[in-house]
């Protein structure tokens, strides 16, 4: 459900029919049943939110009823709207990780979530930077990335859509000089090439762009050596292990070429590098993939924006498109 005083339970409810209609799944909603059926009220749904124990029983839903499992005291019921607050981010992180547990249970086939508010969950005493990190350690894994994923269609060439992953991620810019490294480029690199070959037809190879960490990609040294004793060490070393993979490339070209189909992913080295770009092509159909889960995760690219939270006017584009390609991701897995 995400935190309660943003707009994941409206964008929930707002997108729910096209998700009932479109979506080859069976959805349920971890969160608190009252404030789902505040959302109800302020889309003028009319849909029932009927409180489940179980995801088994997420067979419930359709067009009028919304199957909840309950998540979150009763504490959360207080939560004003666009507020940082405490209980809110503790009924996010119930939510996270109860469905996480179900996911790792194989009780369900993928989670998609909600926008959080991380400054409210750290309030709560959960100390993660966002829910990748949180996901990551739920789920006992070291070597993930978050990825954005934009699917085919306006913007897009490629008939596979455009990914973006991320070497650092929630860093603040005076340390990523400091963690960026050859095997952490590498990584991401391989995350890159797994994720797109899962969705490419045929097994085929996908094109993998590298992003500079410097101007004009350091201009040979001029304006920074990262490009020349990391990342170009690092995309020579993908490219030995079988992965169609060039660069490091300016940061303002590099996008442009992906958008007109020479690339299927971006490995970006820093969160806005990757993000702008990706979001000004196509903000609202944009989705957050994690990779290197044991789970299928997705998510909006978006976040709670308490400034239009429980207005009843947030588009619910990115939350469809969320769910769209997690169901199509379990699919395969299938």
């Amino acid at each position: 459900m995400g935190d309660a005083a943003g707009i994941g339970p409206e964008i929930i409810v707002g997108a729910w029919k096209q998700i009932i209609e479109q979506i080859p799944c069976r959805p349920v909603v971890f969160g608190h049943p009252e404030i789902l059926q505040r959302a109800v009220t302020l889309c003028r749904s009319g849909a029932e939110i009927v409180p489940v124990n179980s995801p088994d029983e997420s067979v419930l839903g359709t067009l009028g009823r919304i199957p909840c499992i309950p998540c979150g005291d009763d504490n959360v019921k207080r939560v004003r709207p666009g507020v940082v607050d405490a209980w809110a981010g503790e009924a996010a992180f119930q939510a996270i990780a109860s469905a996480t547990d179900a996911a790792l249970a194989g009780k369900i086939d993928a989670v998609v979530t909600a926008p959080i508010h991380k400054g409210a969950m750290n309030l709560a005493g959960h100390h993660f930077p966002g829910h990748t990190e949180l996901l990551a350690h739920r789920c006992g894994v070291s070597d993930f990335a978050m990825m954005l994923y934009l699917p085919p269609g306006e913007n897009i060439v490629s008939k596979n859509g455009l990914a973006v992953v991320h070497v650092t991620l929630h860093t603040a810019m005076r340390k990523i000089f400091d963690v960026i490294t050859v095997d952490s480029v590498l990584a991401k690199a391989r995350l890159a090439d797994k994720f797109m070959r899962s969705i490419m037809d045929g097994g085929k190879r996908p094109k993998i762009g590298v992003c500079s960490l410097n101007p004009h990609a350091g201009e040979e040294g001029l304006f920074g050596s990262e490009e020349i004793e990391i990342i170009r060490p690092a995309v020579e070393k993908a490219a030995a292990g079988e992965i169609e993979i060039d660069g490091p490339f300016p940061a303002d070209t590099i996008m442009i070429d992906a958008r007109n189909g020479k690339y299927d992913a971006v490995v970006a080295m820093f969160h806005d590098q990757g993000h702008i770009a990706l979001k000004l092509l196509g903000m609202h159909r944009a989705v957050n993939i994690t990779l290197g889960l044991p789970i299928i995760r997705t998510s909006v690219a978006h976040g709670t924006a308490f400034d239009k939270a429980w207005k009843g006017t947030a588009d619910t584009g990115s939350m469809i498109e969320a769910v769209r390609v997690a169901a199509k991701l379990a699919l395969k897995k299938e």
